[in-house]
């Protein structure tokens, strides 16, 4: 019978699902486990599986978070105490914001465990699991291996688990069981991925109750939120705002979750009218885009946003996640108790909470009979978003809000878009994404240098997909600061990320919500344009621009336009100058901070 290393059977199961880039440090308590990578790349071809070694294991979990927002699952690897610890605040951010993650942890040997050495890496007092128990409650499940028969089971079982639920996962493989072997048929048999069955009855008193609010609605809604993209529910999202009509929202944290109707830029270049043409696609017809209102952040909405979502008697919403920043500081003021709300583990309808009935497979039943119960809805104009700033003159100096506006027109389709938390995350709110972009934030867990990690792992996942697919970043030059070395993982993968550094002097967003004038919300300045080159980069650009002229230059350079190298791109801006929706939000933090 033909057999397999547990650690090749580890791997094989990941490549099965198309996760090709594995994240992490090597220590020596996962370093056979790392010459299994290398099976898997012999056996399959070379690039097609790897190991992306990065500069520590905090920006490892950035990567593999990042790498997992684009194919729904990703792998970090670390080694025992030392390597697993470093990397929680990441594993962390992953579970709050409901990213499908497999982290596996090499750890002692059986025999040591047993014996309870006082091994390096250890607390000295022979407890060999602690490590694994402080991962509990940020995984959805854990295996600590101890048993070669029933591993191949267990890995299974938290790989399922990583993917159908979207949140981290832990597995403790002990070094020595590494190279014991599994029969390889086991390989022959996919994991079930399959989500299970909602309850008839259930979901049957679902669709029944929405149909009736569908009927009866005059001013109705639909709000989507970062979970409709985490757990897969975007065709069902579509389909149920073609079907409706009814007018659409998006949160800061669901960005890209709905055809947005943003233009090309290269095309708009090749075509003035471009802008024109696009605000007739959207004023007519049924699809998403022509549905799509804008960003509904409660208080920190535009005005006739707003109006539009707290006027509602019917609001529709999907995969909400209700964080402070994600809400404006929960000011969210419907004025209807008619709200349905759709979730990946149960929905709720007004008061009423059904558990079990799953958001995906009710969307899908609710699209099969919604046409008709939305028969009478009188489908009115939208809403729509600037596309286009007011003409100013080439050497007036760059903003905040006219860089937000300008970029909405050099995106395009199948982008990925990572925003780094502070003035990124709340100025690409006014940004207009095409359709089929993936926007990357982190506006729940907030972790400051997350998104050069994530980039990193977004590059990675779309060189796997799409050579051709632009990764760019918006990240501050303070955030730059706390994970800058995995630019140089990025350089030795020959990935092509556009890395634009918002250089406001400092902590722009720290200061608006207290010490504007603080010294600890400055930082020691970095020659940015030196990092590239400092990372031994050889085909790269890496360019400053201060002035809408010189921004205007370089959006409209159709080679600028093709990610055929990496790129930096330093944008001065003005200490204090943000977006209006974050100086609103950081007061609004600034009291609550404040109060009792």
């Amino acid at each position: 019978m033909a057999e397999v290393s547990l650690g090749k059977y580890l791997f094989e199961r990941l490549y099965q699902l198309q996760v090709q880039t594995i994240f992490g440090v090597p220590g020596d308590f996962n370093l056979s486990l790392l010459d299994k990578v290398y099976e898997v790349e012999a056996d399959h071809g070379e690039g097609s599986f790897r190991w992306a070694g990065n500069a520590n294991e905090l920006n490892a979990s950035y990567a593999a978070d990042g790498y997992s927002r684009v194919k729904r699952l990703g792998c970090l690897v670390t080694t025992f105490g030392v390597g697993e610890l470093s990397a929680l605040n990441g594993i962390a951010g992953s579970y709050a914001e409901h990213v499908g993650l497999l982290h596996v942890v090499g750890v002692p040997s059986i025999s040591s465990q047993a014996k309870q050495l006082l091994l390096h890496h250890t607390l000295g007092n022979g407890d060999f699991t602690v490590f694994h128990r402080m991962s509990n409650n940020i995984s959805q499940t854990t295996a600590f291996i101890s048993d070669i028969n029933s591993a191949p089971a267990e890995i299974d079982r938290c790989i399922r688990e990583a993917y159908v639920k979207q949140r981290p996962v832990y597995v403790g493989l002990p070094a020595n069981l590494v190279d014991l072997n599994v029969p390889a048929s086991l390989l022959d048999k996919p994991i079930d991925l399959s989500l299970e069955k909602n309850d008839p009855e259930a979901q049957d008193e679902v669709i029944d109750s929405i149909l009736e609010l569908v009927r009866k609605a005059v001013n109705p809604v639909i709000l989507v939120d970062a979970c409709a993209s985490r757990h897969d529910c975007k065709a069902e999202v579509t389909h149920l705002i073609e079907q409706t009509q009814f007018p659409v929202f998006v949160t800061p944290m669901g960005k890209g979750t709905v055809d947005e109707g943003g233009v090309d830029g290269e095309l708009l270049a090749d075509d003035p009218q471009l802008i024109a043409k696009v605000a007739a696609r959207l004023s007519a017809g049924k699809n998403a885009a022509s549905r799509f209102t804008g960003v509904y952040v409660g208080t920190l909405s535009k005005p006739e946003v707003k109006q539009v979502v707290e006027s509602a008697d019917l609001i529709l919403s999907v995969g909400a996640l209700l964080s402070d920043f994600n809400t404006g500081s929960f000011s969210y003021s419907y004025r209807t108790k008619n709200i349905v709300e759709f979730h990946s583990d149960y929905t709720k309808i007004r008061q009423a909470t059904f558990p079990g009935v799953q958001m995906k497979e009710a969307l899908q039943e609710l699209n099969k009979r919604v046409s008709h119960a939305a028969a009478n809805y009188e489908v009115r104009p939208v809403p729509k978003i600037k596309m286009a700033n007011t003409p100013a003159t080439r050497d007036v100096k760059l903003t905040q809000e006219w860089l937000w506006t300008r970029v909405s027109s050099w995106f395009r389709e199948g982008d990925t878009i990572i925003t780094e938390t502070g003035t990124s995350s709340f100025g690409i709110v006014q940004s207009r994404f095409p359709n089929n972009t993936i926007g990357i934030s982190q506006v729940l867990w907030g972790s400051i240098g997350y998104s050069v990690g994530a980039t990193l792992g977004a590059a990675m996942a779309n060189q796997e997909i799409n050579p051709n697919r632009r990764t760019i970043l918006f990240v501050g030059d303070g955030s730059l600061q706390l994970t800058v070395q995995e630019i140089s993982t990025m350089i030795r993968w020959n990935t092509t990320p556009y890395l634009f550094v918002l250089n406001n002097d400092g902590y722009t967003i720290e200061r608006l919500i207290h010490g504007v004038n603080a010294t600890y919300n400055d930082i020691q300045p970095w020659q940015n344009l030196a990092i590239l080159p400092t990372f031994s980069a050889k085909n790269y650009d890496a360019v400053r621009i201060s002035t809408i002229g010189e921004a205007e230059d370089l959006l409209r350079d159709k080679n600028f336009g093709k990610n055929s190298k990496i790129r930096l791109i330093e944008v001065m801006l003005p200490r204090l100058d943000a977006p209006s929706n974050l100086a609103k939000q950081a007061a609004i933090t600034a009291a609550t901070n404040a109060q009792g």
